[in-house]
């Protein structure tokens, strides 16, 4: 609350910038709006340190205030009560002074027209109309109104008559000027190249430095930077003020840039993000969730991100613009989810009291220690029963802080039969047809309703529906109740998952030693097929090389002079040979016969001359050392001789 004043007295819309102004002043609000307002704004001063210390002023003080006049100080009694405590949960009453001051502050909007090569800078309030945009343009840019289309709205076309507010526009946007109706020049020639890149797809390769993750993403040139940068945030779940990024060029000034103007590098261009350090604290879904369900997959933006759909700080802290609320609490024309459950937040914000919804991105199926209750707020105008339960009992201290620490909460309006269905689709879609079927039960005298709801192993069921007419004490009671039922079922769905943990740990080791033990078997019967065939090729090789051996065996047989007779007259020499197995070779040669007759004789009959020698008796002489050309006479083998075979070593 004291962030919320102090942003609405000084302007800052800056959150973390705020936050290290108040540390500085140890948190006193008149102090950090003293050094950062000069002086003669004494009077804004004096109001805001009224809504910071002495809390809510009495219905006078407050039409007072409204009239213009001072608020005088509370009695002693008052100012000695304790100070109201600022805390961070889920719901907390707003301070009707504070109210007042912000509503002095009407909230400016700045675009950027682009018209061909030329860019106008317009700032405007959020009560001015479309039309008034197009006559300033018409005295920037000479263009007449009637032939002038301003483009760029996120809501599509708009008409000249819309007010500003009803868009739900960002403090900061983006637009641009076509005329169809008049003829571009030599000049515009940069302002079609300019059209031309923003029907270009842009590849941004995104380095998530802490998850050690790469994102390739396609964009088109004319998307803005806030859009790549809320892709991100339900990429990285990095809250898009929470980003802090490197590689963007120092032309991309504004993230209401389109990428095509941006300076980015085509077709590719490299960038990295991470979580910037901010002192804030903002609560983050767990990695351990294994199952998330959301209600809707384009609602990846945290609450914290409201600013990006048209609500600005002041809005989402409980700073309205008046003290009676005259819209419907939410539209039935929203385009999703996020849409309306933020114009819900604000139509609460400018209420006499005040809920703080999440933007639903936490868990109901994730492990059991993770595991919360889920409160779900259903309201309804038509109820008498709504003002009352919101301001007296969703305010109460005691009910402020047990939701915040033990419930994740959430908020729909019932008023309008579309968001009636839709709220049903989306129960449907992801609680379940019991919840569904719970809140068709209720009529609408019986709201406002407080579903508690809880996530059983695979399904949901409600634990208790508290309607408006109950008292603080009854719902704390409920609560406390459901609360004892969910930690019971915790405390047994954590015992079921540690045993199933440890039936799986069990499997996995059997499925671990099994895969060892195939492995084993396969390397085995892997080393025996190579063993096998290698004995077959061996023995192939020991086959031909036989083959071969038997080929010149034969050949040398075949070519052998024929044995002469001895009656032929000539020099014969009979030489008997003795092999290793002891028998004997016999056979007659010519003496003019060469050594190689010799050589060849022996190698027919098995013993080749490169395997063995050939030997005499006595003296001891290796014939194999001598000339094969020689003569039988020449190696004194005649006329007989006895020679004896032995292996080469």
């Amino acid at each position: 609350m004291i962030l919320a004043d102090f942003q609405a007295c000084t302007g800052i819309d800056n959150i973390a910038e705020a936050i290290t102004l108040l540390e500085l002043n140890n948190w006193d609000l008149v102090a950090a709006i003293n050094g950062v307002i000069p002086q003669e704004n004494g009077i804004l001063q004096s109001e805001a340190s009224q809504a910071n210390m002495y809390g809510p002023p009495s219905q006078s003080e407050a039409a007072d205030a409204a009239a213009g006049g001072a608020v005088p100080p509370p009695s002693s009694s008052s100012s000695s009560s304790s100070p109201p405590s600022s805390s961070t949960s889920a719901f907390c009453p707003i301070n009707p002074t504070t109210r007042h001051i912000v509503e002095r502050q009407p909230r400016m909007l700045n675009f950027r027209v682009e018209y061909r090569q030329r860019s106008v800078e317009l700032v405007l309030e959020e009560g001015s109309t479309v039309g008034e945009i197009k006559q300033i343009l018409e005295t920037e840019l000479g263009v007449p109104v009637s032939k002038m289309q301003l483009k760029g709205w996120k809501s599509g076309d708009v008409s000249d008559s819309t007010v500003l507010r009803s868009l739900h526009l960002p403090k900061n946007n983006s637009l641009y000027v076509l005329t169809p109706d008049i003829a571009p020049t030599a000049s515009t020639s940069k302002n079609s190249a300019l059209q031309e890149s923003l029907n270009q797809n842009f590849l941004l390769v995104i380095s998530h430095r802490e998850a050690q993750r790469d994102y390739s993403l396609n964009f088109p040139g004319s998307r803005t930077i806030q859009e790549v940068k809320r892709n991100i945030s339900d990429l990285t779940n990095i809250p898009v003020r929470h980003q802090q990024w490197e590689g963007w060029p120092a032309s991309a000034s504004d993230d209401s840039m389109t990428l095509a103007v941006s300076g980015i590098s085509y077709p590719c261009h490299h960038l990295s993000v991470c979580r910037r350090s901010s002192p804030a604290n903002a609560q983050e879904p767990t990695e351990e969730c294994a199952d998330v369900h959301m209600i809707s997959d384009s609602e990846g933006d945290d609450f914290e991100d409201a600013s990006e759909f048209g609500v600005d700080d002041s809005e989402m802290f409980g700073m309205g613009s008046s003290s009676c609320r005259k819209s419907p609490m939410m539209p039935e024309n929203s385009e999703n989810e996020a849409d309306a459950l933020l114009h819900f937040t604000a139509e609460f914000s400018s209420s006499c009291w005040y809920v703080h919804t999440h933007n639903f991105l936490f868990i109901l199926f994730c492990s059991s220690p993770q595991r919360k209750l889920l409160a779900i707020y259903l309201h309804n105008d038509d109820s008498v029963l709504s003002n009352v339960f919101c301001s007296q009992m969703m305010c109460a201290d005691s009910i402020v802080s047990y939701l915040s620490q033990n419930f994740i909460t959430w908020a729909w309006d019932v008023t309008k039969e579309a968001n009636k269905a839709r709220l049903l689709t989306m129960c449907t879609r992801h609680f379940g047809s019991v919840v569904t079927q719970t809140i068709r039960t209720y009529k609408t005298d019986q709201f406002p309703l407080l579903l508690i709801v809880m996530g059983k192993r695979t399904s949901n069921e409600v634990l208790n529906v508290i309607q408006g007419n109950t008292t603080v004490d009854e719902l704390m009671m409920r609560l406390m109740g459901a609360m004892e039922i969910f930690t019971a079922q915790q405390q047994e769905d954590i015992k079921d998952e540690d045993e199933r943990e440890a039936r799986e740990m069990v499997k996995r080791e059997q499925d671990e030693a099994y895969r060892v033990s195939l492995e084993a078997d396969r390397k085995k019967r892997e080393a025996q097929e190579r063993e096998e065939a290698e004995q077959v090729r061996l023995e192939q090789m020991r086959k031909e090389q036989e083959e071969e051996k038997e080929a010149i065996r034969l050949s040398l047989e075949q070519a052998l002079p024929p044995e002469p007779v001895e009656e032929s007259g000539e020099q014969i020499s009979k030489l008997r040979i003795r092999t290793p197995s002891g028998e004997f070779l016999e056979r007659r040669f010519l003496g003019s016969c060469k050594l190689q007759v010799l050589f060849d004789f022996v190698a027919s009959k098995g013993y080749p001359f490169e395997e063995f020698k050939l030997l005499t008796t006595f003296p001891r002489r290796n014939i194999t050392q001598l000339d094969p050309g020689s003569t039988l006479l020449e190696a004194k083998l005649f006329p007989q001789e006895t020679l004896f075979l032995e292996a080469k070593e």
